[in-house]
Formats: C-alpha cells, sequence, structure tokens
C-alpha cells in the first residue's frame, strides 16, 4: 500500500510538471521573442519586443487567444549564434508555442533546427538569408523578403539608375553579411568589374586601413553587406580619408542610428528594403498606433507585429498550439496584413515581399524607387 501511495503522488508530480510545460496547458499561451535586446544592434531588438506586445495586446482587449492569456517570453541572443542556439533550448523548454526571431540570419538558421525538433513554429520578421527557408524545415516562415531579391535590386540600381562598374565590395563576415554580398556579386552584369573585394570584422570600430585599400582601387561604387553600427562608421572614416565612392548596402544598414553615427556624410548612402510602410493603407493604423504607444518605429517594428499577429491567429483559428497543425495552417491560408496580403510559399518565403531603393537625403531615409 504505501509502494501504491508513493507510486501514485510520483504520477501527480511528473502529471503537474507536464502539465506546466505545455504549450497551451492551463489558461496560459507562451510566445518567444528572441532578437539582440542588448549591445550595438539592441535597437532592432527593442523593435521586435514592441512590435509583438502591441500585438498581443491587441489580442487580449478583444478577448485572447483561444480564450487564453499570451505571455511573452523574451530572450537576448546578443546577435551571437552560440548564444541563439542556448536561447532557443531555453525557450524549447519553457514550452512556447511559437518563437518570434530570430532577428540575424546567423542566430536564426542555428536555432531553427532546435525549434523544429521541438515542435515549435518559427516565424522570423527580419532573417533574410535565401538558407532560413531553402534548408527544408516545416517549421520556418518569414514575413520579411529575402537577400536573393535585394542583390538583383541593388545591382540593377548601381550599373542602370546610377550608371557605374567600378565596384568595391566588402562585407562583415556574418552569415549575414556574406550572402547578401554574394548576391548582390551575382546580379552584375558582364561590363561591371569589382575592383576590390574584402572584409572587416563586425564589432571593430576603425576600418581606416581597409578603407586606404579600397581607396587605392579606384571604386566608384563601394557596397557593404552588413549592419547599421559599422555602415556608419564606413562611410564617415571614408570621407575622413577622401574616399568619395557612393555607398550602397542592404537593410541591415536601415536604421536611424547610421545617419546618427555618420551625421552629413550618411547623405547619399542608398540602401534596399521594402517599401515605405506609410505609403501603404493597411497600415496607418499600426502606424498610428505604435507611434501613440512607443514613439517612432523602427524599420523591423511592423514586422515583427504581423509576424505575431499571424502566428496568434493562427493558434486562434486551429484551436492548436501544435507546430505542424499551425505550419499547416500558414501554408493553406493568406492574411490581410498592415503590410498588405502574405501568402506563404512551399518553404515559408512571403510571396508578396516587394524591395525598393532608399537613399539618405537631408539626414532622413527616403524611398527613390518604386
Amino acid at each position: 500500500m504505501r509502494r501504491l501511495a508513493i507510486s501514485i503522488a510520483l504520477l501527480s508530480v511528473v502529471l503537474l510538471m507536464v502539465s506546466g510545460c505545455s504549450k497551451g496547458g492551463g489558461n496560459v499561451i507562451k510566445i518567444g521573442v528572441a532578437g539582440p535586446m542588448t549591445g550595438d544592434q539592441s535597437r532592432y531588438g527593442v523593435d521586435f519586443k514592441n512590435g509583438v506586445n502591441m500585438a498581443v495586446e491587441e489580442w487580449a482587449q478583444n478577448g485572447g487567444v483561444m480564450g487564453k492569456k499570451v505571455k511573452v517570453i523574451i530572450e537576448d541572443d546578443q546577435h551571437d549564434p552560440k548564444q541563439a542556439v542556448s536561447v532557443a533550448d531555453k525557450l524549447t523548454n519553457e514550452g512556447i508555442a511559437g518563437i518570434i526571431g530570430h532577428f540575424n540570419s546567423s542566430c536564426s538558421i542555428p536555432a531553427s533546427k532546435i525549434y523544429m525538433d521541438g515542435d515549435i513554429l518559427m516565424i522570423s520578421p527580419s532573417t533574410t538569408e535565401p538558407q532560413f527557408t531553402d534548408q527544408g524545415y516545416w517549421n520556418t516562415f518569414r514575413v520579411c523578403g529575402r537577400d536573393d531579391q535585394q542583390g538583383k535590386v541593388a545591382a540593377d540600381f548601381v550599373t542602370g539608375a546610377l550608371k557605374k562598374t567600378q565596384i568595391a565590395v566588402i562585407n562583415d563576415r556574418t552569415t549575414y553579411g556574406q550572402g547578401i554580398t554574394d548576391e548582390f556579386k551575382k546580379n552584375l552584369p558582364p561590363q561591371a568589374k569589382v575592383v576590390y573585394d574584402g572584409s572587416i570584422i563586425q564589432g571593430d570600430k576603425d576600418f581606416k586601413s581597409v578603407l586606404a585599400s579600397i581607396k587605392n582601387a579606384n571604386p566608384e561604387v563601394v557596397y557593404f553587406g552588413g549592419m547599421y553600427p559599422e555602415a556608419g562608421l564606413l562611410v564617415k572614416q571614408a570621407r575622413e580619408i577622401g574616399l568619395d565612392a557612393i555607398f550602397v548596402g542592404g537593410d541591415g544598414a536601415m536604421d536611424q542610428k547610421l545617419i546618427d553615427i555618420a551625421g552629413d556624410d550618411a547623405n547619399g548612402f542608398y540602401i534596399t528594403f521594402t517599401p515605405d510602410p506609410s505609403s501603404i493603407p493597411s497600415a496607418k493604423g499600426f502606424l498610428a498606433g505604435y507611434k501613440a504607444k512607443y514613439g517612432e518605429p523602427g524599420p523591423y517594428s511592423i514586422y515583427a507585429y504581423v509576424a505575431a499577429d499571424i502566428m496568434l491567429q493562427a493558434i486562434n483559428d486551429t484551436k492548436s498550439t501544435d507546430g505542424k497543425v499551425l505550419a499547416a495552417y500558414l501554408h493553406k491560408n493568406s492574411f490581410d496584413t498592415p503590410l498588405g496580403k502574405i501568402q506563404f510559399s512551399k518553404n515559408g518565403d512571403n510571396e508578396n515581399a516587394r524591395c525598393v531603393m532608399w537613399e539618405v537625403e537631408g539626414g532622413k531615409f527616403v524611398q527613390v524607387t518604386k
């Protein structure tokens, strides 16, 4: 009898533990948010956090998801791949129903395998490296575009609209930086010549020796694959040594911090990004609500909001937190969002993603192509 009582007690403890870790157990649904919450890219992490929280609060005001409260668990991956894997393990053990993130491709790609093994739906607002969805995992989706789109748009713009053919190429040695640079080079026409092809280390502050070598190659354009902290320093230091080539970069450079770092030297910096949300009628409500609550949105605030809203809609409509059920729902349905209609391809890409050119003019980002 004593053994039976002990066995029953142990079984009760196990059941309680399983119930506590259940994705939809009790009256709470957990979703994770992962990105660079601290450090030199923390602005993007704040954008993620605010966008997701805004979506969750709107669902709460309308009765919750499946009538339950949604708990947001925020983790800092410090834009470090090893830390991202640790974060993925932690969030999986927390029993999340889905993950919004990560921000950097170098973090999203290794983390995606852990989420897949944990049966967790993953929607990234910002991971643009093609490998993220091309690796064939059932759980990976993105609401942003891809680097092969950005690379073509940038190459066409440089050699077409700008009519430049002497090009220096530099990347920050990250998965994103190397990937988007490769896509840019791949799309250059035969008449274009890469006169310099090199790299810097993300996190460094002094790039004048590299820039001196670039200057000696006499390029008309410098294409940089990397993030805004290094982009701002590169263009600022380039002007200091008399390198007056036009700078062009990808979406990782799209942040007000670039202008804060480079000042007037940022003017004339071209960047590939998605169309201006203020020109999208369906985005007006989001923009007004975000500004009232958090101030001016960052480039990926609206993408984090959209990713979270789609995930919560999937959970609510399927009445499930099973990752495969949610992934199947995303594939079968289209979504009306502040960014317009989103339909996911077989591998989880946003089929309606678009890419345009922006330029820093008078200390502001201005869309310059349609």
